[in-house]
């Protein structure tokens, strides 16, 4: 395949898909989102709040207690 057009996309485990940019993402109510980086993290968990870009939501973030917080 030497077609200039031929976009490479990796699917990251627990993670977004990555798409060489620039892309148009066209949703399920026919709008499109479209953006022109040369990078494009897509959103697989429907956790990001820039759906259906990616904005790390997926990662694990560890939980901070109450009392961990409070200065003695």
């Amino acid at each position: 395949m030497t077609d200039p057009e031929v976009r490479t996309v990796r699917i990251v485990p627990s993670g977004p898909v990555m798409v060489q940019g620039p892309v148009s993402i066209e949703m399920p109510d026919g709008s499109v989102v479209e953006s022109d980086r040369f990078m494009v993290a897509i959103c697989t968990c429907r956790r990001s709040k820039d759906y259906p870009m990616c904005d790390t939501s997926h990662r694990c973030r560890p939980r901070v207690s109450r009392s961990a917080n409070r200065s003695s």
